[in-house]
């Protein structure tokens, strides 16, 4: 810990990360910075698709834009940090750095979390009740639900930021994660935590087990009306869409419930780290893929960027 000290000021703390300096890691480091940039790339194309194609101008592609534009600030608040870091050798970040992570992952994290469920709530009304979705669902309201994820999830990540940073960090200030995440950061304090704890699974609550919870009502409701449909070609298809936004909506809250809404003395580095990939890493390069590219108007939007921009060309 004296090689630490020395490069570090009081009031760094220092990440341990993902990697140790061997070989296996440097495929893992190839692997995660692939993963980062297919991430940024398919959510930046799916938000240019939607803003540049009126035929997606509609509620779902509008909280699908803003789902696309949570997950590039996402992993980008936490892998390029993490890969500066295992390529100079230094392990360190900044109080304040350390803050901002916490401040914006919160954001992001709860804002989605209340993003998926608004979304849910979307093909429930487009399935189950068709004719009444342009009254259920109509500009006004996926305005009111985006904007509502985003203020609901700031407001959370404000009080959760000003109560960890004021907590005293009196040993090691050595983080045994890839980014400044509160169960990690709770583990440093030499102070009880355990009021604020409770304030923590009050939050798991509001965003993880309700959103959770009317997600897959949503689908339960969703299904039960697919199979009811006439069309066995209809029906599949419906299914299959359902099975995989359930696949994702799991690897997303599985991790993230089980990571916040169990008590600190059950927590081990290596469990949360491996955890935290799911919801950091691998969802924010699956969600154009699932919710997205696999849909028709979508692909057909792309294909006619491509023809005028090959028409451009010429």
């Amino acid at each position: 810990m004296m090689g630490h000290k020395n490069q570090t000021s009081s009031s760094d703390f220092i990440l341990l990360g993902l990697f140790s300096v061997s070989k296996t890691s440097l495929v893992f480091f190839s692997f995660i910075f692939i993963i980062f940039v297919m991430a940024v790339t398919e959510n930046t194309l799916m938000i240019l698709l939607i803003h540049r194609d009126s035929r997606l101008h509609t509620p779902m592609y509008f909280l699908l834009s803003h789902l696309s534009f949570m997950d590039i600030l996402h992993i980008s608040n936490i892998v390029p940090k993490m890969l500066t870091n295992f390529l100079s050798g230094s392990q360190t970040i900044s109080f304040v750095g350390c803050g901002f992570q916490i401040f914006l992952s919160l954001i992001l994290l709860g804002g989605e979390c209340l993003l998926l469920a608004a979304m849910s709530y979307d093909r429930y009304v487009a399935i189950c009740h068709p004719l009444r979705y342009p009254i259920l669902v109509d500009d006004y309201v996926s305005v009111l639900m985006a904007g509502g994820a985003w203020l609901i999830g700031t407001l959370n990540s404000i009080v959760h930021t000003a109560y960890v940073l004021h907590f005293p960090f009196c040993g090691s200030r050595a983080i045994d994660h890839f980014f400044c995440e509160i169960p990690a950061m709770l583990k440093l304090s030499c102070v009880d935590t355990s009021c604020y704890e409770r304030g923590v699974y009050v939050s798991g609550i509001i965003f993880l087990l309700i959103p959770f919870s009317m997600i897959s009502a949503s689908y339960v409701q969703i299904l039960l009306t697919v199979l009811q449909m006439k069309s066995s070609e209809a029906r599949k298809k419906s299914f299959s869409t359902c099975s995989f936004h359930m696949i994702v909506v799991i690897m997303y809250y599985g991790p993230f419930i089980f990571t916040y809404m169990r008590p600190k003395s059950y927590h081990t580095p290596g469990q949360d780290k491996f955890l935290a990939i799911f919801y950091t890493i691998l969802t924010p390069s699956l969600n154009p893929v699932i919710y997205s590219f696999r849909n028709k108007d979508v692909l057909r939007a792309m294909k006619n960027i491509f023809k005028s921009s090959c028409l451009h060309k010429k």
